[in-house]
């Protein structure tokens, strides 16, 4: 890997291990819909201008369908769920469960018949769902079972995107893609995230989350992404989904001060092994390319 290709990979692992930390100082002051609206809103603004210069919006005229389901499952259903979650937990915690949505994909693949499981992928589901138990049974009390549930829809959501995206969308230009589907969501949220926004200004901590969500986390991402898949391929990019969760615990310890416990340190592991082996393809895919490009372009 080139030196330019490290800079971003790094970049990358980091820049989408942030945006936890961030929704959970945003949602102590935002309701989810208005942080939603905000985030995708702002980040649309920035990006359907350079999505146009490009040319990138006429083509995807005839990909309307296809391109709201993929928005609804990729952006507009998670996100707002995700923010929700942060509202009962840590975001950590939160962080590394996302990252068992590799698991989610691998089971829907061999679900719709688009992959196949052989042994060391089926090992690979086990030892990813046993992380997965060790965190819902030692860090998740009681209480929390809606954000489990909410957790489940998310992973869903996040499988079924790259399906969307690889059978419907794999011709569309990629980062138009990306705008209009920041834009389509930001508009599903604008009643709702308008009502509940705040009638005074939130604290300059709240703002800046903000920002740093729809800026950095959202657009100066995604056209970093795009450059790393050119620079190094879109399989190799997809590593950086394994980085995301470490980046996610240590900000959340470093700076919200949350807890960092033995089972999040084996079901992290647990998580991150089997992911890894559920997720190794046993054969070449025609789709592998535009479903790694979106398992790896997840910014939580």
């Amino acid at each position: 890997m080139s030196k330019r290709g490290l800079l971003l990979f790094a970049t990358m692992g980091f820049i989408w291990g942030v945006p936890y930390l961030f929704i959970k100082v945003a949602v102590g002051s935002l309701t989810p819909a208005s942080l939603v609206l905000l985030r995708t809103g702002l980040a649309a603004t920035l990006l359907l201008p350079i999505a146009a210069a490009r040319g990138e919006l006429r083509p995807l005229v005839r990909h309307w369908r296809p391109l709201l389901i993929f928005a609804a499952a990729e952006l507009a259903v998670p996100w707002f769920l995700l923010s929700e979650v942060e509202r009962r937990l840590s975001s950590s915690l939160t962080g590394l469960l996302i990252a068992a949505v590799p698991l989610v994909g691998a089971a829907l693949g061999w679900a719709t018949g688009t992959d196949r499981l052989d042994g060391r992928r089926l090992v690979g589901l086990a030892v990813g769902l046993a992380g997965v138990a060790a965190l819902a049974g030692l860090d998740l009390g009681a209480g929390n079972v809606v954000a489990l549930a909410e957790l489940a829809v998310i992973a869903v959501g996040y499988a079924v995107g790259p399906f969307v995206l690889a059978r419907s969308l794999s011709a569309a230009p990629r980062l138009g893609v990306i705008a209009v589907s920041l834009a389509a969501t930001a508009l599903v949220y604008l009643p709702a995230g308008a009502v509940q926004l705040p009638r005074r200004w939130p604290s300059a901590r709240v703002l800046t989350s903000v920002l740093v969500l729809a800026v950095l986390c959202t657009a100066v991402a995604f056209l970093l992404f795009f450059a790393l898949i050119d620079e190094v391929g879109p399989v190799r990019a997809t590593v950086i989904t394994y980085v995301n969760p470490a980046v996610a615990v240590a900000l959340g310890v470093l700076f919200l001060d949350e807890s960092f416990t033995w089972s999040i340190v084996v079901g992290f592991a647990l998580i991150l092994g089997g992911s890894v082996l559920a997720t190794r393809r046993s054969r070449p895919v025609p789709t592998a390319e535009p479903i790694a490009v979106a398992r790896a372009g997840r910014p939580g």
